[in-house]
């Protein structure tokens, strides 16, 4: 289908701002301009409560926000990892995305801000996020959260700490993850779909953006190859937690999210895939000027609520 109108007018007044494009900026620059996109996330009721916390690790920290909708402890709980390329981004771009998710899904959300690249580069934001994960497990208590309804979720690169954190949770024995959330993820870093060439420039993400990021990102070619970077080139899919996973028509990264998607299917893994036509990457977080942005929302929050019900049924 076409693009939506709603994304047009967005595209052209963004365009009409001038302005630099991402790729010339530095990440400091880029990290300024990110932040004045905020204004377009979703309007939604204030969760019930938003709690800003730091969780230990050995030789750092990490900040997080909690955000706790209305419903009685302990509450199903999300460790939510933002999107911004592993480079730009943080638990305040994706308050207003949060606080939405928080009140759609009836789950607690558990907001990360992982160090990010290129002071910090590949593996370092896997590391961070799966310590968060692991730390939100080992507290739920503590926070109000069910350990047995926990799930992971993200956008774009946090789409993709996500499947990575989903993948380390299998292979080394937990914790035991109820759902992954899987919001335009990065799944395969060799750009070589069909959905690249198609849409790699005029539709917000550009090609040129997602090469500036991933050199950020990566050490070096090779990691490109790892399965903690492409979790699309992991060798086993199979025993990974039920998925939810959107794609816009319009985003470079559709196609390696709708491949991920089928190499769910193919393990045997439940999978819930909403391809959104006429929308480009990051419509969620533009849920102000964009109504699919936040219908968006809304379905994958219910989607969560099923996936949430369905592993309380098993358990119970």
């Amino acid at each position: 289908m076409p693009l939506d109108p709603q994304v047009r007018f967005l595209l052209d007044q963004l365009e009409q701002l001038g302005g630099p494009h991402l790729w010339e900026m530095t990440p400091e620059q880029a990290r300024v301009a990110f932040e004045q996109l905020r204004q377009l996330g979703p309007a939604h009721p204030e969760a019930k409560d938003a709690e800003d916390i730091t969780i230990p690790r050995t030789d750092t920290s990490l900040p997080a926000r909690i955000y706790r909708p209305e419903g009685a402890a302990p509450l199903p709980v999300m460790v939510f990892f933002h999107g911004g390329g592993w480079v730009i981004g943080d638990i305040e771009t994706h308050d207003p995305l949060c606080r939405a998710l928080a009140a759609a899904s009836g789950s607690m959300i558990v907001s990360v801000d992982y160090r990010l690249a290129p002071e910090h580069k590949f593996p370092a934001a896997v590391d961070d996020s799966f310590a968060a994960l692991s730390w939100v497990a080992a507290n739920a208590s503590a926070l109000g959260a069910d350990p047995e309804r926990l799930g992971v979720g993200g956008d774009s690169a946090g789409g993709n700490l996500a499947a990575v954190v989903s993948l380390l949770a299998r292979d080394r024995g937990g914790p035991p993850i109820a759902y992954q959330l899987l919001i335009y993820p990065a799944t395969d870093m060799s750009t070589k779909f069909p959905s690249v060439e198609e849409n790699a420039d005029g539709y917000f993400l550009t090609y040129a953006d997602m090469t500036w990021f991933s050199n950020h990102y990566i050490r070096d070619a090779s990691d490109k190859l790892d399965p903690l970077a492409s979790p699309l080139l992991a060798p086993d899919h199979s025993r990974l937690p039920p998925a939810v996973i959107v794609t816009a028509e319009f985003d470079p990264l559709r196609d390696e999210g709708e491949a991920y998607a089928e190499a769910l299917r193919r393990a045997g893994v439940q999978v819930t895939l909403r391809r959104y036509d006429g929308m480009i990457h990051g419509f969620l977080s533009m849920a102000s000027v964009i109504s699919r942005g936040q219908a968006a929302i809304d379905q994958v929050g219910a989607d969560v609520r099923d996936l949430i019900g369905s592993r309380a049924a098993r358990v119970g």
